[in-house]
């Protein structure tokens, strides 16, 4: 699972500044600003919640020109988590193997 790194613009965003209902979300998550060159696009976001997973397209983000970290707005993240939340129908659905590692 990759690490998602949360930009805010007046300060650093910790755990304790997260919805309670972010806490329920199984993606990895490290909270920290960067000061490295970014750059602004477009990237796919997966995330496991409640046993399912989730592909969200397009999602807009800041990415390290040097790792390639993406970086998300808050309130991205937080628009992620109503898409996930909420009833709307997906725009598609694939199917995904999974392997035991073992």
């Amino acid at each position: 699972m990759r690490k998602v790194k949360v930009e805010a613009k007046a300060k650093v965003k910790t755990a304790n500044d997260l919805p309670a209902s972010a806490s329920t979300f199984s993606s990895a998550s490290t909270l920290t600003s960067t000061s490295a060159s970014t750059s602004t696009s477009k990237v796919t976001y997966t995330i496991a919640h409640n046993g399912n997973f989730y592909v969200i397209e397009h999602v807009p983000a800041r990415v390290c020109q040097e790792t390639g970290e993406e970086f998300f707005a808050p309130e991205t993240v937080e628009h992620i988590h109503a898409l996930i939340e909420g009833k709307r129908k997906p725009d598609r659905t694939v199917q995904t193997p999974v392997y035991e590692y073992a």
